[in-house]
């Protein structure tokens, strides 16, 4: 019973991880957990050094969600005195700091964000200014003393800057061991990260065995590619999909993504079981499946999980809408345009883009409209000179691309 009960877990864990650290220390406190009825405490710590988060990050709140879902303890931890250092993870240069009233409030925005994937209900939400504020500087120096430098210059990001002779601040070896000190102070069993994290995971493990405490198991997952296919998603790439972007924009921006990274994308933010998708994947490479149905299931799954299944439903409609009908979605937000604005009576096309915020910027609308990306009513609209009459685009809607829609109303 407890062999069939711990393959269960470990499928469900293992699923679309990148390494586990130990593998057989993992089997043994599964087993144990399973055997005693009692919950491990998994740790997931999050800095909140900006207020929106993206698919990229739900990777590893999936796998803390997973946890839940098993029965386990989910701790999440808000690195609220972290962040006024910044993870130097992969950063060439000191990483700015950031006010405490900067950091609360991306927190709050964050959580909101995160709870679209984990249950509120059944998550410890700490911030680790709890335990950090208080240490006194002797308790510093002690946690210091346990680890060398020569260590700390085994970070592969450390190591480059160190052998280029960039500046490497002490406050920023500090961060890994203010985060070890995180799963010291929680007392974690299972620490999840991204594969950058590795180092920052493996400090807890050893200042846990200073401490007395059975070293965690650590757990990395994957970098989620984003829709280019080739690099990280990132909001800075312009690559990303928003969990809190509208359900209309989540499916269109999920059917945009290559082919070769759909089954990524159902292992590492999807919760379907490990079956279900190599099933998927063994019927898109022998040709039964198309990829497109395949990518219409990863797309509806996804918003269900982000908002619930009528969202996900009516996303789904008004894809079909715009590229089977041919047509515009049921719903479409408004633009006001006040005529008082405009004595001439006439407004140029790239001011319409602009001001209706569906380009950031004249030189992004001036590509749309070269590119043949805009039209209203239906009339393409090619020539970046146009101006349009104010009257005679009342009501009508303006498309951007193939997915963007507002209604012009003046008053």
């Amino acid at each position: 019973m407890i062999e069939r009960d711990l393959k269960k877990h470990l499928d469900v864990i293992l699923k679309g991880v990148e390494d586990v650290l130990l593998l057989d220390e993992l089997k043994r406190i599964i087993s144990e957990s399973i055997e005693k009825n009692k919950p491990l405490t998994v740790k997931l710590g999050l800095d909140p050094t900006s207020p929106d988060i993206h698919l990229g990050h739900t990777v590893v709140l999936t796998k803390l969600r997973q946890f839940q879902d098993m029965g386990h303890k989910a701790v999440l931890i808000i690195g609220d005195y972290t962040a006024r250092i910044g993870d130097p993870t992969g950063r060439s240069v000191l990483r700015p700091s950031l006010s405490p009233q900067k950091i609360d409030e991306n927190a709050k925005t964050y959580m909101t964000q995160a709870f679209k994937i984990l249950d509120s209900s059944k998550t410890d939400v700490v911030k680790n200014s709890k335990w950090l504020e208080p240490l006194k500087f002797a308790e510093v120096l002690n946690i210091t003393s346990r680890f060398t430098i020569a260590r700390m210059l085994e970070r592969d990001d450390f190591k480059k800057r160190f052998s280029s002779n960039l500046p490497i601040t002490i406050m920023e070896f500090l961060y890994p061991l203010m985060q070890a000190y995180d799963s010291v102070a929680i007392k974690a069993d299972i620490e999840l990260g991204g594969t950058d994290q590795r180092f920052n995971l493996l400090m807890g493990r050893e200042l846990q065995k200073e401490y007395g405490q059975k070293p965690q198991i650590a757990i990395t997952m994957p970098i989620l590619v984003g829709l280019d296919g080739i690099n990280k998603m990132s909001k800075s790439l312009g690559n990303y999909i928003g969990v809190s972007e509208h359900p209309d924009e989540i499916f269109g921006k999920v059917m945009s993504i290559p082919d070769n990274i759909m089954i990524d994308y159902f292992n590492l933010i999807t919760r379907l079981p490990k079956d279900e998708i190599s099933v998927i994947q063994k019927n898109i490479e022998n040709g039964s499946l198309n990829p497109s149905i395949a990518k219409r299931k990863l797309a509806l799954n996804i918003i269900e999980n982000l908002y619930d299944n009528i969202s996900a439903e009516n996303a789904e409609n008004n894809f079909n809408r715009i590229f089977k009908d041919k047509t515009a979605p049921e719903k479409v937000d408004e633009f006001f345009i006040d005529k008082k604005d405009y004595p001439s009576g006439r407004i140029k096309a790239i001011s319409l883009l602009v001001q209706s915020k569906l380009c950031a910027s004249n030189s992004d609308a001036k590509r749309v409209i070269e590119q043949g990306g805009l039209k209203i009513a239906d009339d393409k609209i090619t020539d970046i000179n146009m101006e349009l009459t104010i009257e005679e685009i009342n009501s009508k809607i303006i498309q951007k691309g193939k997915r963007y829609f507002l209604k012009i109303i003046v008053k």
